[in-house]
């Protein structure tokens, strides 16, 4: 998982729209830490939005 915060808005988004449902099943399926995910990125004022499935 890239540790830049940008970088990892890229990653997640990538992989929440070519392969889970959610970031849940992500989180679920590579045993990432959702509220790290969920906090970092919220540092560079994005949010998860779970009906688009990515983060906004």
């Amino acid at each position: 998982m890239p540790k830049d915060p940008v970088m990892l808005l890229s990653y997640i988004n990538l992989k929440l729209r070519d392969f889970y449902p959610s970031l849940e099943a992500f989180c679920e399926d590579t045993n990432e830490d959702i509220n790290a995910i969920i906090d970092t990125l919220a540092g560079i004022e994005y949010h998860y939005d779970a009906v688009k499935n990515q983060f906004v």
